[in-house]
């Protein structure tokens, strides 16, 4: 988070309150990082409130600046500008929809998660996230070095949001229940799948300073337990990991990320894998 220099305001003007300009006021008062806020509007001119907020937004100390955009789409848009403005984090404010709406068409959250390359904070809440519980979710029962190399991603993030908020980083991965007929010993009890997963863990539970009791190995699908242990945290952040599947596989696999967006009752820090990201800022530059 320290090293992000620039980071994508998406402001909304229909909302009442605008929580992501908040968040980012906050994060850019600790890291020092330029503001650029984007309205995304094809019909209305917006360009009175653009003037007033990087006024004020200047004002209050901060380096700005703002347009109006819109290409094609909300997440088209956030993505072209993000790109084109080497934007390191896209803050946004958390639009819910119903689930008739999202039985038909795929919410315009999920596609900024999935077309991204930026890591994305939706912001759900005004709570302070000083002196409070950060928590990082990952699957340590994939424990290829692409996956590793994730969850140290989501890790490291957490630790560094969690030492800029003055909070308590902890660490939660959720693992299948034990089954008799598995191939593996392992999977046959949950003593030894816990065991398991705590041992992937041990790397950067050493590296981040994660003591055990606040390491949480539960057994149940991640997008059950994650806002589950989230709210009896009474987490401020949760940063979490996406593949950005797209197509069929997305519709039927779905990700966690996008899964537990309703259920959770905190702010959510989404991050990709590398390839992902590289694979990504290609499709946008061919645009």
């Amino acid at each position: 988070m320290q090293a992000i220099r620039s980071i994508l305001v998406v402001v909304d003007p229909s909302q009442n309150e605008d929580l992501a300009l908040k968040r980012a006021k906050l994060i850019a008062s600790v890291t020092q990082s330029h503001l650029h806020i984007l309205i995304c509007d094809k019909k209305t001119d917006h360009s009175a409130l653009l003037c007033d907020l990087t006024e004020e937004l200047n004002n209050e100390g901060f380096s700005v600046t703002s347009q109006q955009a819109w290409n094609e789409s909300l997440h088209q848009t956030i993505v072209t500008v993000q790109q084109s403005e080497g934007c390191g984090l896209v803050v946004k404010q958390h639009s819910h929809d119903s689930l008739l709406k999202k039985a038909i068409l795929t919410p315009d959250d999920w596609k900024v998660l999935r077309y991204c390359p930026a890591p994305v904070l939706l912001v759900k809440t005004d709570t302070s996230w000083t002196d409070g519980v950060i928590l990082a979710a990952v699957d340590v029962g994939n424990s290829d070095a692409e996956h590793r190399t994730l969850h140290s991603t989501i890790v490291s993030h957490g630790y560094e949001i969690a030492t800029l908020a003055q909070s308590a980083l902890h660490v939660v991965s959720a693992h299948p229940s034990p089954m008799l007929s598995a191939a593996d010993p392992t999977f046959q009890l949950t003593e030894t799948i816990q065991a398991r997963y705590r041992a992937n863990c041990a790397e950067f539970q050493k590296q981040y300073d994660v003591t055990d009791d606040r390491l949480h190995i539960v057994e149940g699908p991640a997008d059950v337990l994650i806002p589950q242990t989230a709210k009896r945290l009474n987490a401020s952040v949760v940063v979490v990991g996406t593949v950005a599947r797209t197509g069929l596989s997305g519709v039927l696999i779905g990700n966690t990320a996008e899964v537990i967006l309703d259920t959770l009752e905190t702010d959510i820090l989404v991050l990709k894998p590398d390839d992902i990201i590289e694979h990504l800022e290609q499709l946008v530059a061919q645009r």
